[in-house]
């Protein structure tokens, strides 16, 4: 079983990493993830969308595969179904993020010992934009 992980944890995660690839990411604005990127992105994040059928999100360009960005991400953000979660993962290793952070709803005890083996930090089944509004208020 994983270990939950506390509020310092979160809030030292939300505080050192800048740059999100979030997988999954809509262009539709009335998708949970659209609102929760957008939000993420207006408190000052980068966003890096990753989804194979869109090619700009929130003014950003779109990746097919966390493969295919060239920049340093330091978290990736799942939106996907839990079992698709570990090959996820698997994908995020050579891009060496600090975390992997998977959305309410989403959890994987398989994905977690993934991320852990490669020395990541690891959050499932709690919404970012939630967090980060509980743990810094409207702005941080």
């Amino acid at each position: 079983m994983v270990q939950p992980v506390s509020d310092d944890q979160m809030k030292q995660l939300l505080l050192e990493c800048k740059t999100i690839a979030v997988v999954g990411l809509s262009d539709k604005p009335h998708r949970d993830s659209f609102k929760v990127a957008e939000y993420m992105q207006n408190q000052g994040y980068r966003i890096i969308p990753v989804h194979p059928r869109v090619s700009e999100v929130l003014g950003e360009p779109a990746y097919k595969t966390l493969a295919d960005i060239p920049d340093q991400i330091d978290l990736v953000n799942v939106f996907r179904k839990s079992e698709e979660t570990p090959a996820v993962v698997e994908q995020a290793i050579p891009l060496k993020p600090r975390a992997i952070w998977l959305q309410l709803g989403i959890a994987n005890d398989e994905a977690a010992a993934i991320a852990k083996a490669a020395d990541m930090d690891f959050v499932q089944d709690r919404c970012i934009k939630v967090e980060h509004a509980r743990l810094f208020g409207n702005g941080k």
